[in-house]
């Protein structure tokens, strides 16, 4: 080959080298994501961690910095050529860089929470837990933001203290079981009710009448008890109408001159003696009710042709006793209670449309005591003395010493009523299987059945097989523990007060009222 053309191969050689060469430099410059001329910028990322910085590199001089969020990140040039960007809290933000000859630098920020400071408190708050509940095997973990409570805790107390201390941290849910609790000793309330009430009334008095002594016709009477009424027709005959004769009644037909004499003196004597035992579980209502109801008819309403339904309602009374009992943290019992005793008052009652509608006389207390087991307390001093006089006489005549006795009347009536209730919390637990159990002794003997008596009941252990001794599980989870405490809904109909019955319909309502054309007795109240 000659030198010339030898050279111009070499030349043309170190040509194509040239274009190879700067064709893969223009298009490596071409592809940079973060460094551009006036235009659309191209972005790239950072992550970072808070509390944590990173140094950002620029090829060209450094004119301007921005970051969009500062709450987030902050940017501080340290050197024509470089940037320190601070990680302060977590999220996102962009980062934006002018460089001299107006190219720029974009990038997205995104700066991740710091896992110390958590990381630390979480260990604190296990250390905590372990402190405050040892020997509990409770865990703590922590997944978006929220604290998820897991384990295994004694009892429920165990359960609420850990939730408290991990709620420290933020919204925690609690997944806790809890072991299945050991049947609680029951309370039973031993009361006694001891009521006496005595009443006396005496009553003295003398109405006076004549059928025509003296020529006179006519009666003395203090008013306050009846005297016959003497009346004389038109052929001059006398008539003795006698309301109420009293317990004594003269009458002397030759002196045409008669008397009533009240004399009389009554003495009464009721007791009244309960002693219920009353089984409750702790803190559950328990209610006692010795006595009976009485019906009385409520008119509601009326209808076009003037009559009303009518609905039949009932009325407690008798001895009651209702109770709450509480086993303290100190094994002491907190009851409230309130014991009650009424009566049917007959005297004290109204008419309804002629029926007698009694009214009660009730004595009743309501207290909360504190006591140990075997305690007793004892409400008295419950007395109710009365003390009623009526005297009536005649003006003048009825102050003649001696004579004057006989135109006056008398009434004195006492009554002496005592209350006493004695109170005594046991804690109880049921009488063991095959343990004998109280039996009532009764004077004579019952026929004998005829049919046999495991016929008539549910098959014993020996068919059945024993109860399971032990829970099915032992644990459950805390908020089934939680509805399994909660007290049930009180027996329909079973509770103190009023229990109504349907209305009647218009036809039976009018049963209820006096007959057509018939007053309604006196003192009565119309529907």
């Amino acid at each position: 080959m000659q030198p010339r053309t030898r050279v111009a191969v070499i030349a043309a050689i170190i040509s194509l080298s040239i274009l190879f060469v700067g064709g893969r430099f223009l298009s490596a410059a071409a592809q940079a994501p973060t460094s551009t001329q006036a235009g659309a910028p191209q972005t790239a990322e950072l992550i970072l961690t808070v509390g944590k910085s990173t140094l950002v590199d620029s090829a060209l001089p450094i004119e301007r910095v921005s970051v969009g969020f500062g709450e987030v990140a902050e940017a501080a040039v340290v050197s024509p050529n470089e940037i320190l960007l601070n990680g302060k809290a977590a999220g996102e933000t962009t980062l934006v860089v002018w460089q001299r000859g107006g190219s720029r630098l974009v990038y997205n920020v995104f700066v991740n929470p710091s896992h110390f400071l958590a990381d630390s408190r979480l260990a604190a708050i296990r250390t905590e837990i372990a402190r405050e509940l040892p020997g509990q095997k409770i865990n703590l973990s922590v997944e978006s933001d929220l604290i998820f409570l897991r384990g295994n805790a004694k009892d429920l107390t165990s359960a609420d203290r850990a939730m408290a201390i991990a709620s420290t941290l933020g919204k925690t849910v609690n997944l806790l079981y809890v072991d299945v609790p050991e049947p609680e000793a029951q309370i039973l309330l031993r009361v006694r009710f001891a009521s006496v009430d005595r009443s006396t009334s005496t009553e003295v008095g003398l109405n006076l009448f004549s059928t025509g002594a003296g020529n006179t016709i006519g009666s003395a009477t203090t008013g306050q008890f009846t005297s016959p009424a003497v009346r004389q027709d038109a052929n001059g005959q006398t008539t003795v109408t006698l309301s109420d004769a009293l317990n004594l009644f003269l009458f002397r037909r030759d002196l045409n001159l008669g008397a009533t004499i009240k004399a009389l003196q009554t003495k009464g004597l009721l007791e009244v003696l309960a002693e219920p035992n009353v089984l409750a579980q702790n803190g559950k209502v328990a209610s006692f009710l010795a006595g009976g109801e009485y019906p009385f008819p409520m008119v509601q309403g009326a209808s076009a042709a003037g009559t009303g339904a009518v609905t039949i309602q009932f009325k407690e009374y008798g001895v009651r006793l209702n109770f709450l009992p509480t086993i303290t943290p100190r094994k002491t019992i907190q009851l409230q209670v309130s014991p009650e005793v009424s009566s049917l008052d007959f005297a004290d009652g109204v008419n309804i449309s002629g029926f007698q509608i009694p009214a009660l006389t009730v004595r009743r207390v309501d207290t909360a005591v504190e006591l140990s087991d075997g305690q007793s307390f004892a409400i008295g001093g419950l007395l109710d003395n009365r003390d009623t006089v009526n005297f009536s006489k005649i003006p003048l005549i009825g102050s003649i010493p001696i004579l004057g006795k006989f135109f006056q009347s008398k009434s004195v009536q006492k009554q002496n009523t005592e209350l006493i209730v004695i109170v005594t919390p046991e804690l109880v637990r049921p009488i063991p299987a095959g343990a004998p159990v109280p039996e009532i002794h009764y004077p004579d003997k019952f026929l004998a059945p005829n049919s046999n008596k495991d016929a008539t009941r549910t098959p014993g252990i020996k068919t059945t097989g024993p109860a399971p001794v032990t829970p099915p599980v032992p644990s459950i989870p805390f908020e089934k523990l939680i509805e399994s405490l909660r007290p049930d809904p009180p027996l329909a109909g079973n509770g103190p007060g009023t229990r109504a019955i349907e209305p009647m319909t218009p036809s039976s309502a009018l049963s209820l009222a006096p007959a057509a054309g018939s007053a309604a007795p006196a003192g009565s109240i119309k529907p």
